[in-house]
């Protein structure tokens, strides 16, 4: 009688990857913060500012009211004159003199009142330029850090996840984000290399069975004694096997192409289309589709190998979805202002402006199902509009007047 067994008993939850925080120190008004910072920054310019101010004031207002000059007038043996004043002649009452002393004084200290304000207008705006560029400048200095960091932030793709910010300096604020950034760069490498080598062992795991399959179904299909329904049932499995391998290298290319592309090389979009042409064209005439090009050197940087699966895809989707009479596909490229563009027009049934947006979906096609076509896998716009992306482009697709498509493929130059 078999004993049954015991599950083994679960074991600890994993360990976290991440580190736990730390925690903040006890006293944290010592920490060296970004508003510690910038308080004391800005708080001893006012000072400093402050400072200058009152004593460019101090040193106008002692040079307006002449500290340590003589009189505007003075007394010569019992006669009051003056060389500034314009005082009463000799025999007038003391009142009278008294009273013009006084309008003399009092015109004086005008003066070094309307001289003491102007001058401490331009003082006062010679140090706002000055506390106005100097406090830019220390800004500046201050959130350097911030624009390093964007930068960086800005650089790193879906395959050069290896650079770090690893910013140095004082353990503030910005110090902590760039941390941060650094900790998430390494969750994302970690996450993006292992994407990639399940990419690599599903493409080894699923070609080979379906390369196996493929061999015996061709082995068994040449053998002349086999029966009709045998040959039938072959060639049926083979269709069914091809289209499977045709699955499988799409969703490849497509979970491939979503990174940016590191490597770039010059690629002539010109060359690229009429390769495109050249495969799709025997499709093409069984079908009885008219190719037409007007092909113009656009040299890009990229790789060529996903250039021309773009200009491929759009080529053949142009002819597998056609009119069954007098239709025509036209390739076009041209080198417009910082980008160069491939357009592929096509005649064919009309498409709804609504439903341009489903077509770059995977598995979607204009009123179809995925499984009632034999024209693809349904993922050729889908890998299209990867690849673009991975290249800095863009695709649009436009109703084309009469039926049909106009896509147009745009990539930086």
């Amino acid at each position: 009688m078999p004993v049954p067994t015991v599950p083994p008993p679960m074991g600890a939850p994993p360990k976290p990857t991440w580190e736990p925080k730390q925690q903040e120190p006890s006293y944290p008004w010592l920490r060296p913060t970004i508003r510690i910072r910038l308080t004391l920054l800005y708080g001893g310019m006012f000072l400093i500012a402050g400072i200058l101010l009152l004593s460019i004031i101090y040193m106008l207002a002692a040079q307006a009211l002449h500290v340590g000059s003589d009189l505007p007038f003075k007394i010569v043996d019992g006669h009051v004159s003056s060389d500034v004043c314009n005082l009463l002649e000799e025999g007038n009452s003391p009142s009278a003199v008294n009273a013009a002393m006084n309008s003399c004084v009092n015109h004086q200290r005008q003066q070094a009142l309307d001289t003491l304000l102007n001058r401490s207008l331009l003082a006062l705006v010679g140090l706002s330029i000055i506390a106005f560029a100097f406090g830019y400048g220390m800004a500046g200095r201050v959130l350097s850090p911030l624009g390093r960091i964007t930068r960086i932030a800005r650089t790193v793709a879906g395959t050069d996840l290896a650079r770090r910010i690893e910013l140095d300096g004082p353990d503030d604020e910005l110090k902590e984000l760039s941390d941060t950034f650094d900790d998430m760069l390494d969750r994302l490498e970690r996450a993006f290399t292992a994407q990639q080598r399940f990419v690599g062992n599903a493409s080894h795991e699923l070609r080979t069975p379906l390369a196996i399959n493929r061999t015996l179904l061709e082995v068994h299909l040449s053998d002349p004694a086999a029966p009709p329904e045998l040959q039938q049932l072959g060639k049926t499995l083979l269709a069914t096997n091809e289209r499977s391998e045709q699955l499988v290298e799409g969703l490849l290319l497509l979970a491939r192409s979503d990174n940016q592309i590191v490597e770039r090389k010059p690629v002539d979009l010109a060359e690229v289309a009429s390769r495109a042409v050249d495969q799709a064209r025997g499709e093409a005439e069984t079908k009885g589709v008219e190719m037409r090009e007007e092909l113009a050197e656009a040299v890009v940087q990229g790789n060529g190998v996903l250039l021309e699966r773009i200009a491929l895809n759009l080529v053949q989707n142009a002819v597998r979805y056609n009119v069954a009479e007098g239709g025509w596909v036209e390739v076009s490229t041209a080198l417009l202002p910082g980008q160069a563009v491939l357009v592929v027009s096509n005649t064919g049934p009309v498409v709804p402006a609504y439903e341009i947006d489903n077509l770059f979906e995977p598995f979607r096609r204009l009123r179809t199902e995925r499984t009632g076509s034999d024209k693809g896998v349904g993922l050729g716009l889908s890998i299209a509009r990867s690849v673009a992306r991975a290249h800095g482009g863009r695709i649009i697709a436009e109703p084309r007047e009469g039926g049909g498509l106009v896509m147009r493929v745009s990539l930086p130059v």
